[in-house]
């Protein structure tokens, strides 16, 4: 019985330091191998996929497809598109309702000052980065010979003033129909009219007119979207449930979201593909604009891994490289798809998943990025002006560089995150230095290849600004925390003084009359 008594004891013991041992042994390599493929399994697809649409793409080119094949083949590309635009405005519209109303308006207003400063800093560094590459590379001087390509099916972008350019920016943070920004923007047109001094002379006047014209705006969905999440705020108890309705609808969106991320590695190859295969002439193309392609490709990388990761390390500590590996999904979707609206949903999901960044922070914040900040775009812009300069044989003075900065970064926060949304803000730079804007046609021949590192670039400044908002607000809440527990501690302290002065008095007054107790004790 004794025997049997040890035994029950012992087995308990024993199973526990087996476990413990198994703890202490190292893991071995084939699972901790099969461990990283598994929770690495979407980045490591995307990437392959980008990969293997490269050669897809080089591979179909031979066979001479036409137009309506090539449009069939890049079909399920295509869809991948259509998916991410379909969850744009849910997804949009219900962060930034329910973000905007989870936080203090206090705490609202300095996250978005800080959101705003980060990026207007970002955009500026980009410029000059821009402007500095084009000076040092010279894309546009070509011994006196002026560039000239075939012409495209994309065209040139209408010259607008620079005044009605930011009037039209205004506007359209103010909608007119909430229904009609989920697929239109107001735009400004001219006509010129006839302005009948007298019967002699007769002068033309141009006269802006507004006109409604496709596609999302972004903007004013955003503003409308924070004021309505801040009005639901301040009605308290009344608006609870429309701010649990936007919760679980932001919720379910996010779900969708994941489904999405799954098909992005099919639809990103295919997007590749298919536009490898529509290139024409791409040789001649590199040959006649290589240096301008070089300049914006070298102007991008310098930003997006030196400067953005450099200002993250400065103000976190931390490793900004460890953070972009957790956005490779997001940004291989962004380089397929050339359309920061379109990665923002991929953006959310990577960001909070992979880099610990709350819902809060990065549905809030993320949103604005994707319309306010533009540091690609920026720099392609700075560059491509430059570009047209030197190719006109046109000098630029110190004064006409710093309106190219400031009107830049300006005009980048108009720009509409979809493909080709740099190209139309480019006329405006041009109008505001006083060049040519035909010259438009050399930039639209590669834009979509530039395009999809200034996509690159857009959303990744995104996420570092997000990332280090998220280090901003902890380190915020820390800091409130410690100020509590010292408060607490202090209120602890303080009614335990005052509660027992008088039982203390009390007690000495107690003494005092009864005489010497602890005598008595003594005798018992």
């Amino acid at each position: 019985m004794a025997d049997a008594g040890v035994s029950n004891v012992d087995e308990p013991a024993l199973a526990n330091g087996l476990a413990d041992l198994r703890k202490k042994s190292p893991e071995p390599i084939s699972s901790r191998l099969k461990r990283i493929f598994v929770a690495n399994l979407l980045v490591i697809l995307t990437v392959t996929a980008v990969i293997i649409g490269i050669f897809i793409g080089l591979g179909v080119r031979n066979a001479k497809l036409s137009q309506a094949q090539i449009i069939y083949f890049g079909f399920p590309g295509e869809l991948l598109v259509r998916l991410l635009k379909m969850i744009i405005i849910p997804l949009v519209v219900c962060s930034l309702v329910s973000g905007a109303a989870s936080i203090d308006p206090k705490a609202l207003g300095k996250l978005g000052g800080w959101a705003m400063l980060f990026f207007l800093v970002t955009t500026l560094i980009s410029s000059a980065i821009g402007v500095i590459m084009a000076f040092i590379i010279k894309p546009g001087s070509s011994d006196g010979i002026k560039l000239t390509v075939a012409s495209t099916d994309d065209q040139v972008p209408e010259a607008k003033e620079v005044v009605d350019s930011f009037l039209d920016l205004i506007r359209n943070i103010f909608p007119a129909n909430l229904v009609a920004a989920a697929f239109q923007s107001y735009a400004t047109g001219y006509k010129f009219v006839k302005n009948n001094m007298n019967t002699t002379n007769v002068t033309l006047e141009k006269v802006p007119v507004g006109t409604d014209v496709d596609g999302m705006n972004i903007l004013g969905l955003i503003v409308f979207a924070m004021a309505f999440g801040v009005a639901l705020r301040k009605l308290g108890e009344e608006g609870e449930i429309l701010i649990r309705f936007f919760n679980s609808f932001n919720e379910a969106t996010m779900v969708l979201v994941s489904w999405i991320m799954w098909y992005a590695p099919l639809g990103i190859m295919f997007l590749v593909a298919a536009k490898i295969v529509e290139m024409e002439d791409v040789g001649k193309l590199f040959a006649s604009l290589g240096k301008y392609i070089a300049c914006c490709v070298v102007g991008h990388a310098v930003h997006g891994l030196l400067v953005l990761p450099l200002i993250y390390f400065l103000i976190t500590r931390k490793n900004p490289f460890t953070f972009l590996l957790g956005l490779i999904t997001a940004l291989a979707t962004a380089f397929g798809t050339s359309s920061s609206s379109a990665t923002l949903p991929l953006m959310m999901k990577c960001v909070e998943e992979n880099n610990g960044v709350s819902k809060h922070i990065s549905r809030f914040i993320l949103p604005i990025g994707a319309t306010v900040n533009m540091d690609g775009a920026a720099c392609f812009q700075c560059v491509a002006a430059v570009f047209i300069a030197q190719q006109n044989n046109i000098p630029l003075n110190f004064v006409q560089v710093i309106t190219i900065l400031v009107t830049a970064t300006a005009s980048s926060v108009g720009a509409a995150g979809i493909p080709a949304g740099g190209v139309l803000t480019l006329a405006i730079i041009l109008e505001a230095v006083g060049l040519p804007t035909e010259d438009l046609s050399l930039i639209l021949a590669v834009d979509w290849l530039v395009d999809r590192t200034c996509t690159v670039i857009n959303v990744e400044g995104d996420a570092f600004g997000a990332g280090i908002l998220q280090h901003f607000t902890d380190r915020i809440s820390k800091r409130e925390g410690m100020e509590l527990s010292e408060v607490c501690l202090g209120e602890k302290e303080g009614p335990s003084k005052t509660e027992g002065s008088p039982l203390i008095e009390k007690q000495n007054v107690e003494l005092e009359v009864t005489g010497p107790q602890p005598c008595e004790e003594s005798v018992m």
